[in-house]
């Protein structure tokens, strides 16, 4: 049988219980996203429980089935590091054995001054901070003063936010391309965001029209081999702002995790070999750092529903891996992301069903399946499961 295509969808931060080294990276040996979210009653998810999430390695809140319709692994993370970057990095094959840098206190003062004079406007903040909360507290200075609002978080981000009546999103664009050029070298941070916001205090509101201007991955990606053999890497949600555009041959911004969805499962109804790589930003960015259990949890239902539409329009040749770039608990402590095991689902025509991989050691496993799937020699510390899935 020819395998023609993978659907690659990460559901942001839905990590599935604390990895061994948790508490280097701040966290409590107890973060578990998937179990908070499991103390709400709107969470509801019968797709991917026949698909076997709680069969998962480790998994004990839930009901296992006797026969789970995908194969199922738990992935720990090998890179140093529980951000977005990093983690999708890994998932396309690339381990990154130094963390990147991170501003608890804030940015240093040379920093701040080199923006400044890029910028042509004064910066207020420069703290880690939640992104909602940050607009409520400097929004109306920011109005007042014209200043522009730098933050950061526990990632691995410089993050700009300005009114779009007082900065156009053009040219906040174009002060985030500048910030770019400026964290370089050992202040090359993994991403730098535009962060729009609109309304008048105190309810000021971020809109769709965020943009990431990322570091280039280190090295070659899955992506850039499938794209230079000739097959389609199509983009969905925020995946091209994480790999820069790099390996990508064509993409689609999203406005929710609903969105993203109704593109992937309308990109099953077109043919071509290749990868569809998506990306569901909502549980993090609005319930998971915002600590919203109720949210998170309706959702996944939401996206459990629209894999219920998903799944029976996959086509011969057609593969669905499931998984996550990290956790982010809304019980946690704090606001940030934490570091959790990810969970991972594949199935498809071809693909056997219920065949328990166990612990693995990389997000990179990925990459080397989706190597061996689509038949491209790429060197990766991951491990395929390919030949133990493969019917």
């Amino acid at each position: 049988m020819i395998f023609k295509r993978i659907f690659l969808i990460v559901l942001d931060s839905f990590g599935i219980g604390a990895e061994p080294d948790a508490n280097e990276f701040g966290d409590a040996d107890t973060v578990n996203t998937l179990k908070s979210v499991m103390t709400s009653d709107k969470l509801n998810i019968p797709n991917l429980k026949r698909l076997g999430l709680f069969n998962i390695d480790g998994v004990e809140d839930g009901e296992k089935v006797a026969e789970p319709e995908a194969s199922f692994a738990r992935l720990q993370e090998a890179s140093k590091g529980k951000d977005t970057t990093i983690g999708h990095w890994e998932i396309a094959g690339v381990v990154s054995d130094t963390p990147l840098p991170t501003y608890p206190d804030g940015f240093p003062a040379d920093i701040i001054e080199k923006l400044e004079t890029a910028f042509g406007r004064k910066v207020i903040c420069n703290k880690p901070y939640s992104g909602t909360q940050v607009i409520h507290d400097y929004g109306k200075e920011h109005m007042e003063t014209g200043a522009l609002i730098v933050y950061t978080s526990a990632d691995s981000v410089l993050q700009i936010a300005a009114h779009e009546d007082v900065v156009p999103v053009e040219q906040l664009y174009e002060y985030c391309k500048e910030a770019r050029k400026i964290m370089c070298g050992e202040n090359s941070v993994g991403r730098i965001i535009a962060r729009p916001f609109i309304g008048e205090f105190p309810n000021f509101e971020r809109t769709p029209r965020r943009h990431d201007y990322s570091m280039e991955p280190p090295g070659d990606t899955i992506l850039d081999l499938l794209k230079v053999a000739g097959n389609s890497v199509v983009s969905i949600g925020k995946i091209n702002d994480i790999f820069a555009g790099r390996g990508i041959s064509r993409h689609m911004a999203i406005t929710s995790n609903e969105d993203g969805m109704e593109k992937a499962i309308a990109e099953l109804a077109k043919d071509y070999y290749g990868l569809c790589f998506v990306n569901l930003v909502d549980f993090d960015m609005k319930y998971g750092h915002r600590r919203d259990v109720d949210g998170y949890a309706a959702a996944l239902t939401r996206f459990d529903e629209q894999l219920g539409e998903f799944l029976p329009k996959m086509k011969r040749g057609d593969v669905l891996i499931i998984t996550a770039d990290h956790g982010c608990d809304p019980r946690g402590a704090g606001t940030d992301h934490t570091r959790e095991y990810v969970p991972m689902l594949i199935c498809g025509e071809g693909v056997k069903k219920g065949v328990d991989l166990g612990t693995r050691h990389s997000f990179a496993d990925i990459a080397a399946t989706i190597s061996k799937i689509m038949r491209i020699p790429y060197a990766t510390k991951g491990q395929s499961f390919w030949n133990e899935v493969k019917e």
